[in-house]
Order: structure tokens, then C-alpha cells, then sequence
């Protein structure tokens, strides 16, 4: 039978359709199809009504999730929080800010951004582009959108959530319509990141009258547990050494995990994050100072979760660092004018929160009038240290290497260590246990094809992921040239890998290595102009189809390394300034230039 336009709700293309469609079926599958329309009907529908056609719903507008990610945080999430949307039968576009067509801005329904900050308030690199459009002439009026920004930051930073806050701002004055306020969340992101997302998922979703949170969306269920961020894996040390020679200034461990039984899986250029442990000894020298019970039970979460006093202090709140808003939190808890009149100066509260942490506060500006358990409320919680995975899983099956370089330093009278290099280097034996996750980085990775050729630049520690990259190239047989650039000290106490360099040398999987030991001359040598000295042959690299890599310090040799790209595309390429600036942007922008700093 078919149906008539005058005595359906369709029209005539969806007539159309469903004749075609049901001159194809069989008996048992119209009876399916009944059942399954009925029952979908069924919880909506009072008994004794009919059907009636009804307003286009929430879930039929289409949702894009944008993301500008750094370390991989604000990637995970979009991730996270496309799949629930999917689950829930929403249409969801997912997409890095790089990679988004810009134009399509303007014709967006439901936009959910999520956006860490970098350095000194500046975008990740991966949201430059997106970042620069919004805030360029050509950027659309947003009438009729609507959207919702998550900021990833660091409030120890100056310009905490920065790119997340402008973006807001920016998107609020062309037009568009806010689903949810902005949060700006800390380095324990977590929690507040959960709680924003239920919320724009309520809004989004207003056509259901219970909208359950993330959290408790069902898990798959596996034979084996999902170790994560939330679930970290307890992987064994099999090896700590140090890769420095004797006198040296340095001290940068090779560490060796044993991830067996994790089913933890990554690739060359992503990260592995450690949850450390803060010093004991600095842990109980706040005790003594404020009179604690070390045993005092503690509520370390909102999940109510109770720990003693002394064991929260070593494995769930920071103390090695202030920020102003903890500085604030405090101001409640004493009456000493002296902190007070500190706080009414940006300038003297950044002075004073540098290389300081919490034992530095409360010598420094007691009497505290509070108990142990209001003034470890105001505490964030330690966040993940991540680093670089020096290996290859298709080469260590079951293992991941770390290059972690020691931080020691001396800081208004004391003796101090980095909270995670100095718990590898110090108190960290072969046998023991570190809590560790997988973080994926998708804005460094070796080209998809391995003939592709790679310029690896990096210095200290930044030649974590070229180890990976060639140990993948040397198992996968890979035919594309590679050419490192290395940087450190000296060369008798400092070349990290040495011997594995000059062994990949000698094979092919490494064409060439140029390396600069900056205190070995008594003029000092660094990368960038090792980089000058090759620049024809660079740009021939690059002009080839080479990709670009560059990992380490960001305030120092990552800028300087920039700049001298940019001036030898200029020289070698007879171009402009603006033109070269515009050449090494489009690398960057095809993921033929990318960047690991820190």
C-alpha cells in the first residue's frame, strides 16, 4: 500500500522515500519496523493520543566541539565529551581549531570550545589560527549561535586561562549567545571540567527531563581494567641511572617502566604523565611548624575521600607552589597586616610567590587562625608532571623510557628540588612504583609516510621523543632521511644517548647530527646556529617536504630557534620578512612544523 502526502504528516520527498522503502520489505521486517517505531514512541506518547509532529528538538542541531590543545588535556576531553554527546544520538562535528574551516563559523548552531593557555597568555599552537580569525576583520557576525568555552590553565601563571577568557569575550561581541558561562579551570581540572560539562549538556539537551552527569554515563565493559588519567597504573621501575658523566652541572635520569599488564598503548611524540610524591622531609617540616596531628583524618575530595593528615600532604596537595589565589584564600585565616598590605600589590605578590612554597607562607606570615582541615581545603590538588616518552613501544614491547633532567636549585635560604625530578633522582629505587598515564599528543607525531624526511631539533632533555622517532623508524624500516640538532653543555659530561646516535649514524636510520656544546668554547654555541651554519641545506630540507620538529625549553632556545627558521627561509628563499613569517605559519599549519615546549 502506499502512503498519500494528504493523509500522512511527510512530504512529498519523504513520501517518496518511504514507498520506495516499503515496497523492498518483507513481512517480518514491517513487523520489525512497527515494533521498533512504537516502542521508540511509547515513553513520550499519553495513552489514547495520537501522534502529533512536533518542534525540531535539541538534539537535532548540530553540535561542533572545537579544541586548542598543548599537552593533549583539552583533545582528551573534546574526545570524551563528543563520544557522550554521540551515545546520546546527538550530531557532533569534532575538530582541532587548526584544522576547522573557518568560513563554516558563521553557519554553527551549538559551538563548544575547549582551549588551554600557553606561556605568557598566548594560544597553543594548534588554536593560532582560529584565535587570529576570531580577532580579525573577517570574522563573522554570530547571530543565532550558540556556545559555551572551558579554559585549561595554571593559576600560578599571570595570565591564567587567558586564550579561553579572550575567546569568550570575542565570540560574546559578534553575536553569539552564551549555552552556559565560561569556567576556568586549574591544573586539577578535573572535577570542574565534569561539573561545566553537565551543565552545557542539561542545556543542550532540554528536551529530556533527566539528564544524567559524565560521570555517570556506563562504561564499556572490558576483561581488562582502563588505566587512565583517573586510574593511573602503578608501573615498576626496572632501570634509574644517570645519563650524565662525572662533574657534570647536571643530572638527567633514564628511567625504564615496565607497563606489563596495563594495556597502556602510545606512539612516538606523546607523553607519559607521573602523579609524584612531595618531599617527606618538607611535608613534616610543615607539620612540626604549625603543631599538626599527622594523623588527623582529612577530606582530600568532593568525593568525600579521607586520608591522614601527613599521607595527603605527601600524595594529593601541592605545597611547592603558590599563586595568588591561594594567597587569597589565605588572607581569611590570619590577621598579620603585613600579608594583607602584600596582597593590595600585583607586583609584590609575584615577587613574593616566586621559588617559595607553602613551608615559606606560614613562617613567613603566621599566626594562622584556622584548623588544619580549612587551610588544606584551600590547597589544589599535585598535578601530573608530563613528560616526553623516549621510546618506542614497537621496539620495548611493554616498557616506556622517560629522560627526566633534575631540578635543584637554592631559593631564599633553602635547598630545593623539583617535586617529580627530585622524587626519580632521590627517592626512587629500581623495584619501586610510580603512578603513571598515557597522554596522547597529536601535534607532534612522525609523518604518516616514512619516506617523508624530519629535522629533529631539541636540547637537553628535548631529545626525549627523537630517541622514540628513530627507534620507530629503525623497527619499522623506514627510508625517510633524519637529520638532529643537539644541544647541551659539554660534550664529555653531557651528550645524552651518545652512543645510540652514533650507532643509528652508522646504520642510516640517522643521515645527519649536528651538535652544539655551549660551554665547551669560549664563545658560546647553541642550536640555532648550528642551524645558521646549515641553512642552505635546511631550507633544502624543507623545500623537499622535510617536517620539522622542535622540542625543549620554549622561553629560550624554542624562540630563538623560530626566529632563526624564519630568517633562513628569508635568506634562502629570497623572501620577505612577512613572507618567510608566512612560510613557516603554513608549515605549522599543515603539521609540517611542530613544536614540544615547555
Amino acid at each position: 500500500m502506499e502512503l498519500q502526502v494528504m493523509n500522512s504528516p511527510f512530504n512529498q520527498e519523504q513520501t517518496e522515500l518511504l514507498n520506495q522503502l516499503l515496497l523492498t520489505l518483507d513481512d517480518r521486517q514491517k513487523i520489525w519496523l512497527s515494533g521498533y517505531l512504537a516502542a521508540a514512541q511509547a515513553p513520550s506518547v499519553p495513552a489514547g493520543n495520537s501522534v502529533q509532529t512536533t518542534e525540531k528538538s535539541t538534539a537535532s542541531r548540530q553540535v561542533t566541539i572545537l579544541y586548542g590543545s598543548h599537552t593533549g588535556n583539552c583533545q582528551g576531553l573534546a574526545e570524551e565529551f563528543t563520544q557522550h554527546l554521540k551515545d546520546k544520538g546527538f550530531t557532533v562535528k569534532l575538530s582541532d581549531m587548526d584544522d576547522y574551516k573557518t568560513k563554516s563559523l558563521k553557519n554553527e548552531e551549538d559551538l563548544i570550545i575547549l582551549t588551554s593557555t600557553h606561556g605568557d597568555g598566548d594560544p597553543p599552537d594548534n588554536a593560532l589560527t582560529f584565535y587570529e580569525f576570531l580577532y580579525s576583520k573577517r570574522a563573522p557576525k554570530l547571530d543565532g549561535v550558540r556556545y559555551s568555552v572551558l579554559a585549561l590553565g595554571d593559576s600560578s601563571y599571570e595570565f591564567f586561562c587567558q586564550t579561553g577568557k579572550e575567546i569568550d569575550e570575542r565570540l560574546a561581541e559578534l553575536g553569539a549567545e552564551r549555552i552556559h558561562p565560561r569556567v576556568d579551570c586549574d591544573l586539577d581540572f578535573e572535577e570542574d571540567a565534569e561539573a561545566w560539562w553537565e551543565a552545557v549538556f542539561n542545556q543542550l539537551d532540554q528536551s529530556q527531563k533527566e539528564s544524567p552527569a559524565l560521570s555517570q554515563v556506563a562504561a564499556t565493559v572490558t576483561d581488562q581494567p582502563v588505566f587512565s588519567k583517573k586510574n593511573p597504573f602503578q608501573a615498576e621501575v626496572l632501570e634509574n641511572i644517570n645519563l650524565n658523566g662525572r662533574g657534570s652541572n647536571k643530572e638527567t635520569r633514564h628511567i625504564e617502566l615496565d607497563l606489563e599488564g596495563s594495556n597502556l598503548k602510545f606512539e612516538p611524540g606523546d607523553s607519559l604523565g607521573v602523579f609524584p610524591k612531595n618531599d617527606e622531609a618538607l611535608v613534616d617540616a610543615i607539620i612540626e611548624e604549625m603543631g599538626w596531628d599527622p594523623d588527623l583524618s582529612i577530606i582530600v575530595n568532593k568525593d568525600g575521600e579521607v586520608r591522614a593528615l601527613r599521607e595527603a600532604l605527601i600524595s594529593h596537595f601541592e605545597i611547592t607552589v603558590l599563586t595568588k589565589p591561594l594567597l587569597e584564600k589565605f588572607a581569611a585565616f590570619t590577621q598579620n597586616q603585613e600579608f594583607h598590605n602584600l596582597l593590595q600589590s600585583k607586583e609584590k605578590v609575584s615577587n613574593y610567590i616566586y621559588g617559595r612554597d607553602l613551608l615559606d607562607l606560614i613562617r613567613d606570615y603566621g599566626p594562622w587562625e584556622a584548623r588544619a582541615e580549612d587551610l588544606l581545603a584551600a590547597l589544589r590538588k599535585i598535578p601530573a608532571r608530563l613528560y616526553s616518552i623516549a621510546s618506542s613501544l614497537k621496539s620495548n614491547p611493554d616498557e616506556v623510557h622517560l629522560t627526566i633532567g633534575t631540578v635543584r636549585y637554592d631559593s631564599h635560604g633553602r635547598k630545593r628540588t623539583g617535586v617529580c625530578s627530585g622524587q626519580c633522582a632521590e627517592r626512587t629505587e629500581i623495584g619501586d612504583q610510580l603512578s603513571v598515564f598515557v597522554q596522547k599528543n597529536q601535534n607532534f607525531k612522525l609523518p604518516e609516510d616514512p619516506s617523508v624526511p624530519i629535522i629533529m631539533i631539541g636540547a637537553g632533555t628535548g631529545v626525549a621523543p627523537y630517541r622514540s622517532f628513530l627507534e620507530e623508524r629503525e623497527e619499522t624500516e623506514s627510508s625517510g632521511k633524519a637529520w638532529l640538532f643537539f644541544g647541551e653543555q659539554h660534550f664529555v659530561t653531557d651528550f645524552l644517548y651518545q652512543i645510540e646516535w652514533q650507532r643509528w649514524l652508522k646504520e642510516g636510520v640517522l643521515t645527519k647530527m649536528d651538535v652544539a656544546f655551549s660551554r665547551d668554547t669560549s664563545e658560546k654555541v647553541y642550536v640555532q646556529h648550528r642551524l645558521h651554519e646549515n641553512s642552505k641545506e635546511l631550507f633544502e630540507w624543507m623545500e623537499s617536504g622535510a617536517h620539522v620538529y622542535v622540542c625543549g625549553d620554549e622561553q629560550y632556545m624554542a624562540k630563538d630557534v623560530h626566529e632563526t627558521l624564519v630568517s633562513i627561509v628569508e635568506k634562502e628563499g629570497n623572501m620577505s620578512p612577512d613572507q618567510a613569517e608566512s612560510y613557516v605559519a603554513e608549515l605549522r599549519q599543515t603539521k609540517r612544523y611542530q613544536r614540544d615546549v615547555y
